[in-house]
């Protein structure tokens, strides 16, 4: 069978193997393929049976034109650049990758949160300019540094990633008010309760975002819901930008009503320029990094060549379209 990935680079940059799949088939592996071109994605698939996407969009179009085509396979967890139904009416299996980067995930909306707290990134850059060598004091700090201990996370969306999450603020004394729709009473505990919405906008000190992209959940955070939180929140996402209305929160960091935002996702990737909350104060962007760490990664190969390996047996799994 041909094999071809559509935008292997950033699963791979060099550091892993592409060796699992390489023995399943012909495979070609092409870096980066224009997400605007059709014409393009359907010219690199045309010939093979087995196509791999991680957001390269595989539409309707894109199939007609491939009529070759027998499994779509993600490089990802979320799916929405394919047509699923589409794919779905021609017989063609849609599979993702579930839980690779669990823990990762939540380490990353930590890390978002420790250096809200702390800035420790702009502390050492005033150090290394030789800042404290001339400082008359012992020690100087230029943003309130904040203690976590005794405060409360609600944590929107209560999946692995969001209990992930939990489970780290909880170590650190923290609270936490979990919203979801699938309820584990398991989970509940003197540290850790679920929460209708209202309650978690209106009692968190900071809340985090860990639910998918749904049209239920799109804009989440929005002018109406911030207004409901209290004054200071910190607000962590690194699960989709479109949660976010990005001018509202932007809005919100200038009025100090939200306290500071850490954001490892935006709702246009890459950020356009003109994004309001390139310019806002106290917010922390990164370049969607969370899923990264070479050891995610590796469990994401690892999957994606099971998949594989279960649909030409037969017995296809991670089936996201059925």
């Amino acid at each position: 069978m041909k094999i071809v990935i559509l935008d292997g680079y950033t699963e791979n940059p060099g550091d892993l193997s592409w060796d699992g799949l390489e023995k399943l088939g012909e495979l070609i592996v092409y870096d980066r393929t224009c997400v605007s071109d059709d014409q393009e994605i359907a010219g690199r698939m045309r010939g093979a049976q087995i196509v791999i996407t991680n957001k390269t969009p595989i539409s309707k179009n894109v199939m007609d034109a491939c009529p070759g085509l027998k499994y779509i396979g993600m490089l990802a967890t979320g799916y929405n650049v394919v047509d699923c139904g589409a794919a779905r009416e021609r017989g063609i299996p849609v599979c993702n990758i579930p839980a690779y980067g669990t823990d990762a995930v939540g380490q990353f909306a930590i890390a978002l949160l420790l250096e809200i707290c702390h800035h420790i990134g702009h502390h050492d850059k005033a150090v290394h300019k030789g800042r404290w060598e001339n400082n008359p004091d012992w020690c100087f700090w230029d943003y309130p540094l904040i203690e976590l201990s005794g405060k409360t996370m609600g944590i929107i969306g209560y999946g692995r990633i969001g209990q992930s999450t939990g489970r780290i603020a909880q170590a650190m004394g923290m609270k936490v008010l979990a919203f979801d729709s699938y309820k584990n009473p398991c989970l509940e505990s003197d540290t850790c309760r679920y929460a209708e919405l209202d309650e978690v906008f209106g009692c968190s000190d900071v809340i985090a975002l860990h639910c998918p992209l749904f049209p239920e959940t799109e804009g989440i955070i929005n002018k109406k819901s911030i207004a409901k939180m209290k004054d200071g929140v910190i607000i962590l996402n690194n699960s989709r930008g479109q949660l976010i209305v990005e001018q509202d929160l932007a809005d919100a960091l200038e009025s100090k009503k939200v306290y500071a935002a850490g954001l490892d996702v935006v709702s246009s990737e890459p950020v356009k320029g003109d994004n309001p909350l390139l310019k806002a104060p106290n917010c922390i962007i990164t370049p969607h990094i969370s899923w990264a760490p070479k050891e995610s990664r590796q469990r994401l190969m690892d999957i994606a060549v099971a998949n594989v390996k279960a649909f030409m047996d037969g017995t296809p799994q991670n089936v996201v379209n059925i």
